[in-house]
């Protein structure tokens, strides 16, 4: 049994306010928190003190969130807060949370409970290929729209549209006609991969309540109180999740939202959103002003900015500055350049030159990818480490998408797609030439699974100390035992004999560095899943959990992150630079052309203020003249801000 002063010193370090939401009871509660406003503070310790005062109750609590790394960082303070509680807990992601309750259920909609979850551009585009070639379209005309026809099918089902009928919806009848028989196709092609994507999960887990309502009824005896993170990020879809999963009488929902902090327009996220939580749950509405992490400055700054947004919640309080004045010049500067390259140069010498003791402190912030990798290239030049930090659904190197594919296919042994990918992995890092078209119509002649069948076939052909001690690996932990761990502990370790340090020379520098990466990023990923669902777990747990992360490796130390803004979100650091603000940049050219007034512009100034209250000791605003050999005013939000362009 936990000690009591573990709850009691976290209620004791809240303010006034953050202690009446962490108090409220039942109901629904929506709590209008700004940035650095201790809003995860609030959450889980409302979730640990809920669990803490009733230990021999069996209820359980559902936290959802947007990110792995939100629900990894509230769990982890949760279980520091009420270790013996962790059992009575889900805490996760929309899509790992559907994913769960699709593996338990799914079979009521006719989705077989050992699914694949494709999150790769690769695994989708396949299915893509194979629903055009299955209902006979014009495979030059539209395989080119590949792109447009999947993002047009995650926008259906971020809507809830399935594909019957959809065709209706489209002034251009032909066009829709044709997307519907891709949509349909696309799903066929799904279910007959045995693979659900991450649209899907949502799609797939709605219905299934919706369709289901004893079901929803069990969840909501289960699960007595349910917490969303991040709610103002909600599509349509995760929102009709919540209701379908509620029905009409359950409102045990702590909502924790920031409208102004809504930057996933995209993705569905709307800001009426939280007026109909309000008026459908029968929500309270409690507001957490104060900001705990900039300098008054940067608060005042963002203020200005937030208040010319006419898209946000009435009587919405401005955010109140915890910390006193700095009383020194050069907490938030304003730099010019004349080009886009001058500003990566010259973003990399005031760092050189200001930040090389908080190198690991420092972030730079962009609206786009794209203005992001100048600057990592000018990092190189003034010796400075930096990382362009996105999310990556799959490892860089052949070698470690060979252990990921070795690992899917010990599970989908049937599966000839990841069949093709092992394979394929295979003969790239050592040269071979196996063809996986003869071993799989060898496999099946001999009545063999398509791992024992490959094994069969390499161990006779190769001649490669290296590929040999590898294949023999996959042999005796994937095909007898299923000791996944073991197996990838002995696969590293004959990676880093063959490209480890002694072996850099005999490497291209680019392999070497993806190599490096990927196994940084293994360790780090097969450590957050093993604190996720617990250690030892079984294969299929393990790859369901990895399907759903993030292969991007962490930040080294004393490096400097850079990041879109999309991707600094929930983010702080000492330092903040914000490059690219200038006009047709940030707000960028297609939001200014809807109008000053469009909810996408809006969302430009959301994207702006963000970035801005990212910072907890200095910020640096920077723009330039001429990009791609366009010239660009200073951005109006430097103005609206307060801030002069060469201030």
């Amino acid at each position: 049994m936990t000690q009591p002063t573990e709850i009691e010193d976290a209620l004791r370090s809240l303010s006034t306010v953050q202690l009446q939401a962490v108090r409220h009871g039942n109901g629904a509660l929506l709590v209008l928190a700004g940035p650095g406003s201790g809003k995860t503070r609030v959450l889980t310790t409302r979730i640990a003190r809920v669990l803490h005062e009733a230990p021999h109750e069996p209820f359980r609590v559902l936290a959802l969130t947007f990110t792995n790394r939100a629900a990894d960082e509230m769990r982890e303070r949760i279980e520091r807060m009420a270790p013996e509680a962790d059992h009575r807990l889900f805490v996760g992601t929309f899509h790992a949370f559907c994913a769960s309750v699709l593996r338990q259920h799914g079979q009521h909609l006719g989705i077989r409970t050992d699914f694949r979850i494709y999150s790769t551009k690769e695994d989708r585009a396949e299915l893509a290929s194979r629903a055009i070639n299955s209902e006979s379209m014009d495979a030059v005309g539209v395989d080119a729209q590949h792109t447009n026809l999947l993002a047009l099918v995650d926008r259906a089902k971020t809507k809830l549209i399935p594909s019957d009928g959809i065709a209706r919806r489209f002034q251009d009848v032909e066009r829709g006609a044709e997307f519907e028989m891709f949509y349909t196709a696309y799903d066929a092609a799904l279910r007959e991969a045995n693979a659900l994507d991450f649209n899907s999960l949502v799609f797939n887990a709605h219905l299934l309540f919706a369709t289901f309502p004893a079901l929803a009824r069990s969840y909501r005896s289960v699960y007595r109180y349910w917490c969303v993170d991040e709610f103002q990020d909600t599509n349509l879809a995760q929102y009709e999740l919540l209701k379908a999963m509620a029905g009409e009488c359950f409102r045990n929902v702590f909502a924790v939202a920031d409208d102004d902090q809504i930057i996933y327009q995209w993705n569905g996220a709307d800001y009426r959103r939280i007026g109909q939580f309000r008026a459908d749950f029968h929500s309270g509405l409690m507001q957490i002003p104060t900001n705990f992490r900039c300098p008054p400055e940067v608060v005042a700054c963002a203020n200005n900015l937030i208040a010319c947004n006419l898209l946000r919640s009435a009587n919405k309080s401005p955010l109140i500055a915890n910390r006193d004045p700095s009383g020194t010049q050069g907490v938030i500067g304003v730099v010019p350049f004349l080009t886009e390259e001058d500003e990566a140069l010259g973003i990399a010498q005031h760092i050189a030159d200001h930040r090389i003791g908080a190198l690991g402190q420092t972030a730079v912030l962009a609206r786009v990818r794209r203005l992001l990798d100048p600057i990592a290239a000018a990092m190189t030049e003034f010796g400075i480490k930096s990382q362009v930090v996105v999310r990556r659904d799959e490892f860089q190197s052949a070698a470690f998408r060979w252990l990921h594919n070795a690992l899917r296919l010990a599970v989908h042994n049937t599966d000839e797609r990841v069949f093709r990918a092992f394979t394929g992995t295979f003969n790239e890092i050592f040269g071979s030439t196996f063809s996986s078209a003869e071993i799989i119509a060898k496999s099946k002649v001999d009545g063999v699974d398509l791992l024992s069948g490959w094994y069969s076939t390499v161990s006779e052909k190769i001649e490669t100390p290296d590929a040999l001690a590898l294949a023999d690996c996959a042999a005796r932990h994937l095909r007898r035992d299923l000791d996944h761990g073991r197996f990838a502990a002995e696969v590293i370790a004959k990676l880093d004999g063959m490209f480890g340090n002694d072996a850099i020379d005999e490497v291209e520098p680019e392999a070497f560095s993806a190599i490096r990466n990927d196994r940084t990023a293994w360790h780090a990923l097969s450590g957050e899943v093993g604190r996720a669902i617990g250690v030892p777990s079984d294969l299929d747990r393990f790859l369901q959990e990895l399907d759903l992360r993030s292969k991007q490796p962490p930040v080294r130390p004393n490096t400097v992150s850079l990041m879109t803004i999309h991707g600094a979100k929930g983010s702080e650091f000492d330092h903040v630079y914000v490059v690219g603000l200038a006009e047709d940049m940030l707000p960028n050219y297609y939001s200014k052309r809807k109008g000053d007034q469009s909810p996408e512009f809006e969302e430009e100034r959301r994207s702006c203020f963000v970035a801005v209250t990212r910072c907890q000791e200095t910020l640096t605003l920077s723009y330039a003249e001429c990009y791609r050999g366009w010239t660009k005013a200073p951005s109006r939000f430097l103005k609206e801000m307060g801030l002069r362009p060469a201030d």
